[in-house]
């Protein structure tokens, strides 16, 4: 299917084969090819359905410490602005990341990876932006690719070196966008950490021109971009993200329609995140109309993080997204499959059921798609396989 249609593609009793780490067919299953004399494992599935390995495209999955103290004050009425400007938010687990070492961090994050992956999740996009000096940013980015190692997922790195401006270069974001654009991103980009780069849009983090400089950086370098885009204020980072053919631009609660025209023109696809939204009790959704109007590819998140989005369950992302922004059942499975495969660059080679893509789907206890969305704490998930296994 095209990006941005609503269809997902049904195939009733239908069948796969799998060769190695790929799909060799995928169909009905009257149409499969003849074995022509090759001994085949057949594994039935007993009717069960089965989808696309769940991709998890927005994540910021590695950080030392927790918020609940902040979860305590919005509560009694903070806003998040409130307390970023008391020395919370993002400055406060900064702290905590960068006290944290290597196997603090990395195994903090395997028990959020782990509720991800049972619930069939095989491809993962982590970022940084917890260290904001070198040498935290590159543990958060070895952590995470250190994570791909020890589970059977694909991790795609993300450097956000632009989420927020350091505590001992406060009031000063020009001079960290120099040493963020001269000195850390090239630094580990030169040594492999570096998939794609992000940046933070918003008046309490970088300005367009600010976050233009970053990604003539990221794009000298070869990088894809995406970012972090109109959430709190309309700041035109939909259209920034597009004039730069970023990846994805994300969040997107006051985006307009100049941005969803410039997105669709791009290719750039909508990453929708309600788990912020809901958390931090926020009255203005996404423009979903405008971005269905114009072709807009959306995709699904959980943001999970330790601020804003705590959410370590991409199920329970596709309900939110459902209730809270009037996403259809196919949205949401497209959007966490083939549009989240989109927005990193990887649907080559994941996030549909097509022969010559990797045999990453999952198994499902369900009688219909439709209750992967409607239930809420409940996990239907037979089987995961990643890449054959």
């Amino acid at each position: 299917m095209a990006p941005g249609t609503a269809g997902i593609g049904i195939v009733h009793d239908g069948a796969m084969l799998v060769r190695g780490e790929r799909i060799t067919f995928a169909g009905p299953e009257q149409a499969l090819p003849p074995s022509d004399g090759v001994n085949r494992e057949v594994i039935d599935c007993e009717g069960r359905w089965i989808t696309p390995g769940l991709v998890d495209c927005h994540t910021h999955l590695i950080y030392g410490g927790n918020r609940a103290a902040e979860f305590e004050m919005r509560l009694r009425g903070a806003t998040y602005q409130e307390i970023a400007a008391a020395g919370g938010g993002i400055l406060s687990t900064l702290r905590a990341t960068r006290s944290a070492s290597a196997d603090q961090l990395a195994d903090a994050a395997l028990l959020r990876l782990d509720s991800l992956m049972a619930e069939g999740v095989t491809a993962i996009e982590i970022k940084s932006g917890y260290g904001l000096d070198l040498e935290t940013e590159r543990r958060m980015l070895q952590t995470a690719r250190e994570l791909g190692r020890r589970r059977r997922i694909h991790v795609h790195t993300t450097f956000l070196g632009a989420h927020a401006i350091p505590p001992e270069m406060a009031g000063d974001a020009d001079s960290y966008v120099e040493l963020l654009t001269q000195d850390m991103l090239p630094t580990l980009a030169a040594e492999g950490l570096v998939d794609s780069v992000d940046g933070f849009c918003e008046s309490i983090a970088f300005s367009p021109a600010q976050i233009a400089r970053v990604f003539d950086a990221a794009t000298a370098l070869g990088l894809r971009v995406r970012l972090h885009a109109d959430q709190l204020s309309n700041l035109g980072g939909g259209r920034l993200a597009a004039q730069y053919t970023a990846l994805s631009a994300d969040h997107l609660e006051f985006s307009d329609e100049a941005s969803a025209e410039a997105m669709s023109r791009a290719g750039t696809v909508a990453v929708l995140l309600p788990g912020a939204y809901y958390f931090l009790r926020e009255q203005t959704p996404p423009p979903v109309g405008l971005l269905r109007r114009h072709g807009v590819a959306i995709a699904v998140a959980t943001d999970s993080n330790p601020g804003t989005s705590p959410l370590t369950s991409l199920l329970l992302a596709m309900n939110m997204a459902a209730t809270q922004f009037r996403l259809t059942v196919d949205e949401c499975l497209a959007g966490t499959t083939r549009e989240a495969a989109r927005a990193l660059g990887m649907e080559r080679d994941i996030g549909t059921l097509q022969a010559g893509k990797l045999a990453d789907f999952a198994v499902w206890n369900i009688e219909e798609p439709a209750e992967l969305v409607y239930r809420i704490g409940f996990n239907p998930l037979h089987s995961r396989i990643w890449r054959g296994q």
